[in-house]
């Protein structure tokens, strides 16, 4: 059997943290952002965790099981 290669798109926009979670940037942050708050703006910096359903999906594009 081949190894499993790692989905490059993925591995540039995911990252897994040292406990196994799967951390991803924010959307919404790259233009019109003149009606958006400066605290909705700077929370946009901020790294959240990957839903429950695409989790599977995601470790598997990473090569992890």
């Amino acid at each position: 059997m081949p190894k499993m290669k790692t989905h490059r798109g993925t591995a540039k926009r995911f990252r897994v943290t040292g406990s196994g979670k799967i951390m991803r940037g924010k959307g919404y942050k790259s233009h019109i952002l003149s009606k958006k708050s400066p605290k909705r703006k700077r929370n946009f910096r901020k790294e959240t965790q990957v839903a429950a359903s695409d989790r599977r999906v995601i470790a598997r594009n990473l090569g992890r099981r």
